[in-house]
Parts: structure tokens; sequence; C-alpha cells
């Protein structure tokens, strides 16, 4: 009996402890009831939150697809009209908290906010969470939310007309994301909303605001760490701080004074053996999830995070040449192979966590290991770099600065360092962020596109325009990220140097546009070749099912104003078309049109990144223009708005993979090279072949090699005379252990200049669990196999060389059971075009 009696107390106890720790925080989602109008109407309409205003026009019927064929041009009025949101709420759940705070992580842009009929926020960067106390403003019964959105135009020319010089574009005022404007890639929708979350939040005493983990040593037995609390106290208090593992063990505490108000506190903590995060096809990505709490007399406060042991260095040593710029992951030079990533969509709160998650698979399954935030969109969501840490994929964060000037006075300055302190601060602690940039091309631009004198300006404006440019991303950026997140390099700008000095070839990082812009041959980048490769690009056509979901049929033709409207750049269909008659015959039909352009596209962008990857160590990183799509759109990009991969996709994620054959021709010489991305020697074979194009080997040969780590060397050298070079092709294989760990095809000529034969594509389809196996044989060469069907999935391969006596395997997985499968397919090749 006695020791029931203990045991009952001991339990009656347990319940009071915890008791007296109420709920110090609650969190009221405001996602209800929300309304809108435009300024100049009486009637309200059904809005959603998070969202804008031309996804609540949508969704109410009051305007068409904006991406359709072209609406884009009638929807401008969109943007030139003031709207209102509106909701009320009750919250009496919250009135028993000493604070009530109301959030708003995301307002698009110029925004009045009032509360029961008070000001309480004038915003003004799309950027920055805004947070108010309403403690002393909320009623017991019913609040009224009222919000009222200005268009950003006319505010720019307001603030345009207060300066004696013009900016470059008047967009450089307004903090939002700058590709709402347009770009040559993308519509202009200058959109007006709650474009991120608004919740209520209540809290009691004491609040962790940020939590920042400093990695002060990472060894083999023990990761020494520290945790700083950024805690918000309503009194000066006694307080424990405590680390605690995903198996709720106390990893460290220790007990503190709290101070009234914001302070940070310090807590060291260890972790014993740790295990290493790793970049894709390096390693695993292992994560560290860990409670971080504060516990006062009778209130507790705790978070979350997911980190990540390891470290990133930015290298630059000086060489002969001039400075290196490559990164160190966990004390190893790594070669970067990637792409720029834009934002998802024009309308941010449409894309979900499944695109998100596809997006990011595509990038990995090309065997990705950095994307580069671009500095004209916006900086993610917290999704997109939780899968990068998943995924093993660096990224390359620009703030949000592209291709403009900017304003120097006081609030522009204080509302760009609002923005980087609580953007730096949300992602510091992801192992995936590997460097912060100022901005996109801010610096070339000013040095190489003749702002000064298209613009006229003065000695004296020169000196202004320039001197708020060094304010912001010499002094204010750099300044935010030493003090917020020290661990981290910080790079002014994107690039060093512009693409048309030679100087850009020896150090920093390079966007080289002499291909396409300056309408250069392809080959040109194989001489072209500086430290990082952080931008290049070329256009290819989405897939003809994106172009149906925007276009009516008799739109699909390449004079046709809606489809001009979903080509951007004010020269691409001509560009498209003059590198398209330099490498390949141009197709008739606007099919075959759509399928050669993917193959000019792929075609360059491989040619760049083989070159890329065959001058390592000289240069340490590709990064090619761009991953995806905002919209439906003839474009950079590698991936469409769907999803969708293009060749180049295809191409890349061989040109990415972890051992690549790649070739330079000189003097009648073929230079076999091998790059290897492992981290370890290796010994393999090479399986070296001159083949017609009717399958007859003209020579061959093997070869054992030796391959070094972290290597690119010529490891062959061939005479290549004594055959037709319009009907033969040279061929490789690297292989170990009975696997084929990389292969390539060389042609001697452009693809217009060979002499094609007609192949016979033979295909047996076998029904899987999940999908399908296409294995394929051919007679003949195939040249560029591209495997379609009307209804989405996923070929594992796609627009392949197949060469006769060969036999390929492609699996294609349904996104549903299509029983016509067999009859819908279709296979073609190069020669169907001619």
């Amino acid at each position: 009996m006695q020791e029931f009696l203990k045991f009952l107390y001991l339990v009656i106890f347990a319940f009071i402890l915890v008791s007296c720790h109420k709920d110090n925080t609650h969190k009221l989602e405001l996602t209800e009831n929300w309304q809108f109008k435009q300024h100049s109407s009486k009637t309200w309409l059904p809005a959603k939150v998070p969202g804008c205003v031309h996804t609540d026009l949508l969704d109410n019927e009051i305007i068409d697809d904006p991406f359709f064929a072209d609406n884009e041009q009638k929807l401008q009025w969109i943007g030139k009209s003031d709207w209102e949101y509106k909701t009320s709420f009750y919250a009496q759940e919250l009135l028993d908290f000493d604070r009530i705070g109301l959030v708003f992580k995301g307002l698009d842009t110029y925004a009045d906010v009032y509360l029961n009929d008070s000001l309480i926020l004038k915003a003004d960067n799309i950027f920055r969470e805004w947070v108010i106390d309403i403690r002393d403003l909320i009623n017991p019964e019913r609040n009224d939310l009222y919000i009222c959105f200005y268009y950003p135009e006319r505010i720019e020319k307001d603030k345009a007309a207060q300066l004696n010089y013009r900016l470059p574009d008047e967009r450089g005022f307004t903090r939002k994301a700058p590709y709402h404007y347009g770009w040559d890639w993308g519509p202009k929708f200058v959109t007006a909303g709650i474009c991120r979350p608004v919740y209520l939040r209540g809290w009691n005493k004491v609040r962790i605001e940020n939590i920042q983990i400093i990695q002060n040593e990472l060894k083999g037995d023990t990761a020494k760490l520290t945790a700083v609390f950024e805690i918000e106290s309503a009194q000066d208090q006694k307080a424990g701080l405590s680390v605690i593992s995903a198996d709720n063990k106390t990893v460290a505490k220790s007990k503190i004074l709290l101070f009234e108000g914001i302070k940070t506190y310090s807590l060291n903590f260890s972790i014993p053996q740790p295990k290493l995060w790793w970049l894709n096809g390096l390693g695993d990505q292992h994560l560290y999830e860990l409670g971080f709490e504060v516990e006062t007399k009778n209130v507790r406060d705790k978070v979350s995070e997911k980190i990540g042991l390891r470290t990133v260095e930015l290298i630059q040593d000086s060489d002969s040449v001039g400075s290196s710029f490559y990164f160190k992951v966990n004390g190893q030079a790594v070669f970067m192979k990637g792409a720029n990533y834009i934002p998802q969509d024009n309308f941010l709160t449409r894309v979900t966590d499944e695109k998100y998650q596809q997006t990011i698979q595509s990038a990995v399954d090309a065997n990705m290991n950095m994307l580069r935030v671009w500095g004209g969109g916006i900086y993610e969501k917290d999704i997109f770099y939780d899968l990068c840490d998943e995924n093993g994929i660096l990224v390359w964060q620009d703030f949000m600065f592209a291709c403009n000037m900017y304003p120097g006075d006081e609030p522009f300055i204080e509302n760009v360092e609002q923005e980087a302190i609580q953007n730096v601060k949300r992602l510091r602690n992801h192992p995936c962020i590997a460097i912060w940039c100022g901005n996109n091309e801010v610096d070339e631009g000013w040095v190489n596109w003749g702002w000064q004198k298209s613009l006229s300006y003065s000695d004296r404006d020169s000196i202004e325009v320039r001197s708020n440019y060094l304010k912001v991303f010499e002094d204010l950026l750099p300044d935010v990220v030493g003090e917020f997140d020290p661990q981290r390099a910080y790079w002014p700008s994107s690039p060093k140097t512009g693409w048309g000095h030679k100087e850009a070839l020896y150090s920093g990082d390079m966007h080289y546009w002499g291909v396409w812009w300056g309408e250069e041959p392809f080959e040109v980048y194989e001489q072209k070749v500086g430290r990082f490769m952080s931008e290049y690009g070329f256009q290819g056509f989405p897939d003809l099912r994106t172009l149906d979901s925007c276009l009516l049929p008799g739109d699909l033709i390449l004079s046709s104003p809606a489809l001009l409207n979903h080509q951007k750049h004010p020269r691409g269909m001509v560009l498209i078309q003059k590198y398209m008659e330099r490498e390949y015959n141009v197709p008739d039909s606007f099919e075959d049109y759509i399928y050669v352009s993917q193959l000019v596209q792929a075609y360059g962008i491989k040619t760049a990144i083989e070159a890329h990857r065959r001058a390592k160590p000289y240069c340490m990183g590709t990064l090619y223009w761009q991953l995806n799509d905002c919209w439906p759109v003839i474009s950079w990009s590698s991936v469409d708005y769907y999803n969708r991969w293009k060749a180049l996709h295809y191409f890349v994620k061989k040109a990415y993979r972890e051992f690549l054959i790649s070739y330079e021709e000189k003097n009648d010489s073929l230079y076999v090279f091998i790059v290897s991305d492992k981290q370890q020697s290796i010994n393999a074979e090479l399986d070296l072949r001159i083949v017609s194009f009717d399958g007859e080997e003209s020579w061959s040969e093997k070869q054992v090699v030796d391959i070094a780590a972290n290597s690119s060397s010529i490891h062959f050298v061939k005479e290549v005379t004594g055959f037709s070079n319009s009907d033969h092709l040279f061929s490789v294989r690297l292989i170990s252990n009975e696997k084929v760990l990389a292969s390539n095809i060389y042609y001697f000529l452009p693809v217009k200049d060979l002499q094609l034969p007609e192949p016979n594509i033979q295909k047996e389809i076998v029904k899987t669990e999940k999908g399908y196996r296409i294995i394929l044989k051919t007679d003949k060469l195939a040249k560029n196999v591209f495997l379609s069907i009307d209804g989405d999935g996923f070929f594992s391969d796609n627009y392949f060389d197949l060469l006769p006596g060969e036999e390929k395997r492609i699996t294609y997985i349904p996104e549903r059971v299509d029983v016509s499968f067999e009859r819908e397919l279709k296979v073609i090749s190069v020669f169907d075009t001619l």
C-alpha cells in the first residue's frame, strides 16, 4: 500500500508540474472569410488567403486564364488598380495571453493594414515578415481586418520624380520580385495580395524568436556547436535553456537570467561521432533534428531545427593567371554541377509542395549538386531549402536585386537591411546554403551596359548612383552576413566581370552570353571557359503538350501572335532559327520544329558543360541558365512549366554523371578525356570504336586506364583519318566490373551534314508493376530517338542515339494507367524530320 501511495504521489506531482507549465503559445490562422474587390468597385467577392488578386479574379471567373494565348496583354489593368481585402475573426482563445501579435509572413507589396478601423501597418516589401502587437486593439467579440493594396507603378513614378536622374528601370524603387514586371522569359503580371500565411500569435512571459546554430569544430569523433537563442522576455526573470535530441534526451542545459526585451543567449553542446551531410552523389545527407527549449517558473517554449554537419568553403587562391573560385565541402574540392533556378509560377501561391518536390527531384535525377536562386525572383519558401537539405543540393543564394540600379535614401536602405536580416536569419541553419551573393548582373550592367550614356548621367549623377550601389552591396549586405551568418561567404555581384572582358576568364564567376546574345557558334563555349561558370544558356521550345495548354490549335504556327506572346526574348525566334540552320536541317512541320529546337538547345549546352568539366580544376563549376519556367514559354529552361523534361535535361543527366567521356578534335586527331568526380582513384576499361552508320566497325580498341580521384585527363588519342566523316562515328564506353560508368559518341560533322540512313526501329513493350518497359533495337543509326505519348508520365531516357546492334531499355512510369499505351507510343528520330 505504501508503494502504491508513493507511486500515486509521483503521478500527481508530475501532473501538477506539467499543469504549471501551461501552453505558452497559441497560433490562430486567418484563412477564412476573406473577401476582395477593386478599389473603385462596390462588389466584394470571395478570396483565398494566401493568394493574389489575379488568382482570386480567376477563381471568381472574372478573368480567363492569364497564361492562355495573349490574355496577358488584356489583363494589364489588374496591375494598374488598387485592391482591397477584408475579413472578420473571433479570437476569444487568445484573450488570456499577455502578448498578441498579428503576423504577416508576406504582403505584396505596398499595403495599408487596418484592424478595427485603426491603421496598424504600412507595408512596402514583399520579402519581409511583418509583426504587429495588437493586444490593446483586439476585441473580445468580432474583429475586422482590412487591407488596401496600392499598385506599385504609381508609387514608383512618384519616387522617380523626386530624383534628379533616372534609374535604368523604375521597378528598382520597389522591394518586389523583379520578374513580376516581366523578363525575357516571363510575362508581366504585377501582382498584389496576401502572398504568404497570416495568423495571430499569442504568448506569455517568454518566447523563442530564433535559433542560430554555430558549428565551432567538426572532427571525426566530435562536433562542437553553439546554440544561440534569440529570446523575447516580458520581464527580467530566471530561466533554463536546453538542447534536446530527437529521442527526447537532454543534450545540454544551463541556467540563465533573461532580460526584458529581445536578447540572445548561448548554449554550447556537442554531438559525438557526427555523421556528415554530403552533396548529392558524394554521400548521405544526414540531418539531426534538435529541440531548443526555454523554461521559466511556469512557462515553457520550444522550437525545433534540422541541421546538417558539414563545412563549405569558398576558395579563392592566387595562381599564375588570376585566382581560383571553387567550393570545398568537408575538406574536399568539389566541382559544382547545376543550374539557375527561378520562381516556379508568376502567381506564387499556386506552387504546391508536390511541385517543389518534383522540381528538386528533377535536379537530383540529373546529378546536380548546386542550384543558384537567381536575384530577380524571391527568397524561396522553407520547403525549397528543406528539400535541398534532404537531397544534397547546395544553394547559391542571391539577394533579390537584378539588372538594375537602386536608390540609396535612408528609408530604402533601412527596408533592405530588415529584409536581409530576416532572410539570413531564416535560412542560415540550412546546410544547403553555400554562399550569399549580393545581386545578379548589377555591377556588370553598370560597367558594360551603357546606362550612364543612355540615361544621360552627369558626373555627379554617376557618383551618386555608384555610391548607392556600394552602400548596399559592398557595405550593408556583407555587414548583415558578417553579423548574422559569419561562417558563410559573401560575394558582391554575379558575375565578377562581364563576358566581354578577358579578365572574366581568370578569376571569380562568369556569365558567358557570347553564345546566344553574341550569336557566336557553340564551339566558342570550348574557348571561353572561366573559373566558375554561373550563367550561360540557349533557348528551346517546351513540350507540345505544354503549348497545347496555352494555345488554340490554329496558333500552333511560328508566326502566331499568341505563340509569340510566349516568346519574351526580342530576338528569340530569329536566334533559334539561326542556330538551327547551323546545326540541323530545319524541318517543315511545327511539331518537328519543336523537337529539333530542343536538340539544338541540348547540343549547345552539352558542348558547354563538357568544356567546363574538361577544364577542371581550372574551372570548378557550371550552372546553366535555367532549370525551370514560371509559365508555359519558349525559354532557356531544361524542365518546362509542367515539369516535363526537355531534351536538354536528358542530356544534362548524362553530362553531369560522376564520370564523363568527352572529346577534343585537333589536327586530325581526337583526344579522349575522362573526367571523374569520384573522390577515390579507380581502374577501368575504355572500349573505343569507329563505326559506320550501318553498323560496320572500322576500328576498335580496348585499353585499361587508371583514373585519378577528382580529375580530368586525356587518356587516349586517335588519328581520325581514312574513313568518311559524314557516315561514321566515334563511340567510347568506360566500363568497370561489367558496368558502364560513362559513354559518349562523337560526330565529325554537324547533324545537317551527316548522311543519316533510314533506321528500322523495332520496339518491344512489356507491362510492369508501375508502368512499362520499352526495348528498342535498330538496324542503322537512329539519331536522337524521341519517345512520346499524349498522356503525362516519365521516360527514363529520351532523345538518345541508338546504334545498330545495340539494345536500349527504357522504363515509362505513367501518371495514370493507360490501356492504349502500346498503340499511342510514338517513336521518331532525326531522320523522320528530313
